[in-house]
């Protein structure tokens, strides 16, 4: 089972941009994907149900052509009947093709999911799969380092470092995300780009970062996603890219790829390598169950058409055209068995 591709937003998850890169991941997905939108991120929030909500609405209209069941995950708080640690309430991870986490503060965030069975859960299923798709505040989370916006830009503390979830430590990587790269908000009065801390305080938080560590920072409503397996790095909508490590950017434009090693030397562990052991088990035994008690997909509407087809030319003892048409359904996956209570048909075992 390959590694899932993990795309990141500067901003815009539910614009054309962001729509665009979540069908380009779902069509790499089985039939019928399962989607979680994971609220942590926002957990702090009023209003989170609403804001993780208005996502799903989205992804359910944006990719409704592919069927998704799309679920919410309401994992606000840990030690409250809302935790990031409650089987039952992140169940829905446990089957996802596709996780997403978006708006809201990256610090709040590193404090609800680091350690969290959420967490461990996302990660096992990635191993196995399923697409990660971070945007904005989510984006600086899954980091090693994070930027504390909100700390530093509202509230006036010190620039300083907080560590972050790390999702590339698995891989070997040292990486640090910064979404609204080129943010111009504060108009000529005040620099609001590399996420509103403005150049200068991003180069102050940049220096207490390790020396080798690498930074990427997304233009607004502009996507980066990572194929791990094929090693490549494509970079997609309004804007681009940033690399920026010691005293070196490099920027790549929309429509660029590069190679998965401008990041750093990438290590991909064995399977289950690094990961709880608890996490594992739980996606293990929900997919061998779900295997074991969802039938495989009938017939879809086509081969139905063609078996009816099928049985008005017997009627009229067409055999020709019978025959003809046994012969595309069968192209179709399906076997024709004539029985003596009528026409019943077989999956064609591959």
């Amino acid at each position: 089972m390959p590694f899932g591709r993990i795309a990141f937003l500067g901003s815009g998850e539910t614009s054309l941009v962001g729509g665009r890169i979540f069908e380009s991941l779902v069509q790499t997905l089985p039939e019928r994907p399962r989607i979680a939108v994971l609220e942590t991120p926002a957990g702090f929030e009023l209003n989170s149900a609403a804001v993780a909500g208005r996502v799903a609405d989205f992804l359910r209209k944006r990719l409704q052509n592919y069927s998704p069941t799309v679920e919410v995950i309401p994992a606000r708080k840990r030690g409250t009947p809302f935790s990031p640690d409650d089987p039952e309430l992140v169940r829905p991870l446990l089957h996802a093709h596709l996780i997403f986490m978006g708006p809201g503060s990256p610090t709040y965030a590193v404090r609800q999911l680091r350690g969290s069975l959420a967490w461990d859960l996302i990660r096992v299923c990635h191993r196995l799969g399923a697409c990660l798709v971070f945007a904005s505040a989510a984006t600086i989370s899954v980091g090693a380092w994070v930027l504390p916006v909100y700390e530093i830009y509202k509230v006036g503390e010190d620039v300083h470092a907080v560590p972050g979830l790390d999702l590339f430590a698995d891989f070997g990587l040292s990486l640090s995300f910064v979404p609204h790269w080129n943010n111009t908000e504060g108009g000529a009065e005040l620099d609001t780009s590399r996420c509103f801390v403005g150049v200068e305080r991003f180069e102050q938080w940049r220096v207490l970062l390790p020396l080798d560590h690498t930074v990427i920072g997304l233009d607004e409503h502009t996507g980066l996603t990572l194929d791990l397996e094929q090693g490549t790095c494509t970079v997609s909508g309004a804007g681009s890219v940033s690399i920026v490590r010691r005293l070196e950017t490099r920027t790549y434009a929309s429509g660029s790829a590069f190679p998965l090693s401008e990041l750093g030397a990438i290590h991909f562990p064995a399977l289950e390598e690094g990961l709880s052991a608890h996490a594992w088990e739980l996606v293990q035994m929900a997919r061998s169950q779900t295997a074991v008690e969802e039938p495989a997909p009938g017939p879809d509407d086509e081969v139905k058409a063609l078996l009816e087809m099928r049985a008005r030319a017997r009627a009229v003892k067409d055999w020709i055209e019978s025959d003809r048409l046994r012969a595309e359904i069968r192209a179709r996956g399906w076997k024709v068995i004539d029985t003596p209570s009528g026409q019943v048909l077989e999956r064609v075992k591959s």
